[in-house]
């Protein structure tokens, strides 16, 4: 005990034996005890009194108030680099009660669902501002989220309509659900607006994909160009051979040997056709065809993955996967070109026809009596007429205004390329096209 308090110190431990009572002695001062080597230390002192055989014992505890200070500083310091962390990057922090359909949100969180001032909503209310498209995708989420079985993970994208100014955003949400003997129970997450980033993702994507129609239409137009110099010669070889051995015919003065070799022209040029479009066709294919062992549930998620980065996104996915899928034999980038190809056809043509909730079902099942991999691509948009349905699969036979409809043609060619087939099944709907691929020895 420093000097300073010693004088005093009786009165108040006779005070205090008066009436002895379980309390801290400090009353909001700092008090100091003497260390070993002469220096003051702020403390803390409790006084919790005892009987023991009936005598009276004091049990005098002395917390060291520096540390129990460091401490309070330190989680002001944690709190305040939250706070700004959470403005910086305009996070909005929730909790999710499942059970009760409760849901606590900060100040962001009220801000952008144009809410009052209270601190928790009903699901509810929570639930109405939410864009009517995007309703079953974020179900979908919370419904992966709440699954036991899985990782708890939240993580989803939708649209709010704000009820006070009527702005519609984007808000990007990222959790993960807590569990208590197998039974979600508290669902904790954030949520940023992520509106500009959309429209600028939009914007490049619109660039992007005029950029790809404007290269594949140049593609296509040299290619056009090569074929037609390649075959012009020959075919106007073919032509005059033609006329030759049709005006002796028409003359009655057919010369054997001249009509003879006239029609040996014609099948020699139109062999040079033939040769010159084929070396055309394996100058353009020119490579080995690189094949291997094929997870086709991961090829599917991968193509996903890539058709929303490249702004086909918007839909809800359902998966029919195959538990146990043996591996399929296949060029890796090409079978996910092809499923990246089905999705965008599929999402572009959702969106063109206005579909609500649209929706996308892939499913990867085994053929085992053909020893074939099998998937199929369904969307629930308008489907195809009877007339594109005969044609959809001709090269630059298109539906698309912007589009030269090489698409499905090249799709087509490179499943065959793989040793599958490519297909559409007719009067289905929406559209639904399937292909197949052999499975690896």
């Amino acid at each position: 005990m420093p000097p300073q308090y010693r004088d005093r110190h009786h009165h108040y431990r006779d005070t205090f034996y008066g009436k002895p009572e379980k309390r801290s002695i400090d009353d909001g001062r700092v008090l100091v005890a003497l260390r070993r080597d002469g220096k003051n230390l702020a403390v803390n002192i409790s006084l919790s009194p005892m009987k023991v055989l009936g005598k009276l014992y004091i049990l005098t505890t002395l917390y060291i108030a520096d540390r129990h200070h460091q401490a309070e500083e330190a989680l002001v310091i944690s709190e305040e680099r939250l706070r700004l962390a959470k403005q910086a990057a305009g996070l909005g922090v929730f909790e999710f009660d499942p059970k009760r359909k409760i849901i606590h949100w900060d100040e962001r969180m009220r801000e952008l669902w144009g809410a009052e001032s209270d601190k928790s909503v009903t699901y509810k209310k929570f639930m109405a501002v939410i864009h009517a498209d995007d309703l079953e995708s974020r179900q979908a989420a919370i419904d992966y989220a709440v699954d036991p079985a899985g990782s708890g993970e939240y993580i989803t994208e939708y649209r709010v309509t704000n009820p006070i100014d009527g702005v519609e955003r984007w808000i990007a949400t990222v959790g993960r659900m807590h569990f208590e003997d197998g039974h979600a129970t508290r669902l904790v997450g954030v949520v940023r607006d992520v509106t500009e980033q959309k429209t600028h993702e939009k914007k490049l994507q619109e660039q992007r994909t005029e950029s790809e129609t404007l290269f594949t239409q140049q593609v296509a137009a040299r290619t056009a160009s090569a074929i037609a110099h390649e075959l012009n010669q020959p075919l106007a070889a073919i032509s005059a051979y033609s006329e030759v051995a049709l005006h002796a015919l028409q003359t009655d003065t057919a010369d054997p040997v001249k009509l003879k070799r006239a029609l040996e022209g014609c099948v020699e040029q139109a062999q040079r056709a033939g040769r010159s479009l084929h070396e055309l066709l394996a100058f353009l294919q020119k490579g080995d065809l690189i094949t291997e062992s094929l997870d086709l549930n991961d090829i599917v998620k991968e193509a996903l993955a890539i058709a929303r980065s490249s702004g086909f996104g918007g839909f809800n996915p359902k998966l029919q996967l195959e538990q146990n899928m043996p591996a399929a034999l296949g060029n890796r980038i090409q079978v996910q070109k092809v499923l990246v190809n089905l999705l965008r056809n599929a999402v572009e043509a959702m969106r063109g026809a206005g579909t609500a909730a649209s929706a996308i079902t892939v499913t990867v099942q085994t053929n085992a009596g053909a020893k074939m991999a099998h998937v199929t691509v369904q969307d629930n948009g308008p489907g195809l007429d009877p007339e594109t349905t005969k044609r959809v699969f001709e090269p630059f036979f298109t539906t698309k205004t912007r589009g030269i409809g090489m698409g499905l043609a090249i799709s087509r060619a490179l499943i065959e390329a793989n040793g599958g087939l490519l297909w559409l099944e007719p009067n289905t709907m929406g559209a639904t096209f399937h292909f197949t691929l052999p499975l690896a020895p």
